[in-house]
């Protein structure tokens, strides 16, 4: 049983020392002005990354009656695993890929800590949690400017409304720090 842990192990790191630093930045700090916080975003592989944020972020609150019509603004920590995958598409059409400029498909979830709200007369101190998954596009430019917005499904908790509901982030701001390692740059 140790051999086939070990052996699993190893190829694991062989395959993902051999995708390292093909297409996407290597790394990226952000700040993002749409939600107010900043986020992070680092090269796992080939063509998939690592993106966390933190800061004020619009969500659903399961636990309001009229779900899509109160809204709430709470503090939040989101992440996603980002397949990017038109890299090569891009390239071919001479499109820039600067700052992971393509589109993708991640698995994401999220935290909101929204404090203490009253909601139809009852104090409610629960946090709001969701996983699911997304479908996005991300572009950036020369000047740093950069922006990304994404759709999908997740299954919400953190209160007795638990199920699944719509996610759309939008995310718009300026690349401050970047470690790039692109192909054809």
């Amino acid at each position: 049983m140790q051999k086939i842990i070990l052996i699993t192990l190893l190829l694991c790191s062989v395959l993902t020392m051999a995708q390292f630093g093909k297409n996407c930045e290597l790394r990226q700090f952000k700040i993002n002005i749409a939600n107010p916080g900043i986020e992070y975003e680092m090269a796992l592989g080939v063509n998939t990354t690592f993106d966390i944020k933190a800061g004020l972020q619009v969500a659903l609150d399961p636990a309001e009656p009229e779900l899509y019509k109160d809204l709430g603004f709470f503090p939040a920590i989101a992440g996603q695993y980002r397949y990017y995958y038109n890299f090569e598409k891009r390239q071919r059409n001479r499109r820039q890929i600067y700052g992971n400029s393509a589109n993708y498909i991640a698995p994401v979830a999220a935290v909101f800590f929204p404090g203490s709200r009253t909601i139809d007369n009852a104090e409610i101190n629960n946090i709001i949690s969701y996983a699911g998954f997304a479908t996005g596009l991300q572009r950036s430019y020369d000047s740093g400017i950069n922006f990304s917005i994404d759709i999908g499904a997740a299954y919400y908790l953190g209160s007795a409304n638990a199920g699944i509901y719509p996610v759309a982030n939008l995310s718009i701001g300026w690349i401050i720090s970047e470690k790039r390692w692109c192909i054809g740059k």
